[in-house]
């Protein structure tokens, strides 16, 4: 995915399958992209009614909407994720979260799957993208760093720690001030860099508390400085601050336009001095890919 043709992905609202009153909010939010949940925020006994709420929220917006329109989809180890999919790809979301995703192959498995619904609706081959939770799983861990090979239906790699803890009986994975510890945080690492290695969009996970604004602000700002474009939100009062947090300001926006500029006077050269510092190419890298951000965010 180039720099030119990203779409914005700062804010991911999760938002429950199951529950109109919450769907019919949804359009008022101002997240980059709403994930339509049919995982772990619908119980056993409501998935098919979930199956049938997305569908037709979906179908009811059937053009390119101010919010890409994502689902979460049960495993493909899940009784359910064929069901899911059946249900979801005749309106055509912009694109599936894949929960506890093992391997890229399970990536490989499912864009076959969706390509077969592509073909037989005509859509677009390629069009519906993907999205996995790629360290639910201890196993997940060790392919980390073989989605680069996954093509363009690849859109971001995100990370989770609840599930994972679980799976090795952590009895926590925060420290008292909120930090992850060191495990997960390692965890967090892996995904950052498997992010970048595929030339995909990096997402951090979630703040699970949505009544600390502060903490989330905190665990932004610290995402946004190590390179991650984005993070998972579960409540609505989370997503303007993660927008704000993951939008460049205006101070970044100029210093930025004067590192392209000065380079685009001094064409040849590969390092130049501005205020005292000398820049190299990976600086012009890193300014490219500001104005980009905030040029997709402001579209």
């Amino acid at each position: 995915m180039t720099e030119s043709t990203r779409k914005v992905m700062r804010s991911l609202l999760f938002v429950p399958g199951d529950s109109e009153k919450k769907l019919s909010k949804a359009d008022s939010i101002e997240a980059d992209v709403l994930i339509l949940d049919l995982e772990d925020a619908v119980v056993p006994e409501r998935k098919a009614a979930a199956r049938a709420l997305v569908r037709e929220y979906l179908a009811d917006r059937p053009d390119h909407r101010r919010q890409q329109l994502w689902v979460r989809i049960n495993p493909l180890d899940h009784a359910e994720a064929g069901a899911d999919l059946g249900a979801v790809m005749p309106a055509r979301p912009d694109g599936i979260v894949l929960p506890k995703t093992r391997s890229p192959e399970d990536i490989d498995v499912l864009g076959q799957r969706i390509g077969h619904y592509e073909a037989e609706y005509e859509f677009p081959v390629g069009s519906t993208l993907v999205l996995p939770v790629a360290t639910e799983t201890p196993q997940s861990l060790f392919s980390l760093g073989e989605y680069a090979r996954c093509g363009r239906r690849l859109a971001g790699i995100t990370w989770g720690a609840e599930d994972l803890a679980a799976a090795v009986g952590a009895t926590a994975n925060r420290e008292a001030d909120g930090r992850w510890t060191s495990p997960y945080q390692f965890v967090r690492s892996l995904s950052l860099f498997a992010a970048h290695a595929a030339g995909v969009e990096a997402i951090d996970t979630l703040w699970a508390n949505f009544r600390d604004p502060q903490g989330l602000e905190i665990s932004c700002a610290e995402a946004r400085r190590d390179g991650f474009s984005g993070k998972l939100a579960i409540h609505p009062d989370q997503v303007g601050v993660i927008n704000r947090c993951f939008t460049p300001s205006v101070e970044e926006i100029e210093h930025a336009r004067r590192i392209v500029e000065l380079f685009e006077a001094n064409p040849g050269a590969g390092t130049l001095a501005m205020d005292g510092h000398m820049l190299d190419l990976p600086h012009l890298r890193q300014a490219r890919r500001t104005l980009a951000l905030a040029a997709a965010a402001a579209g």
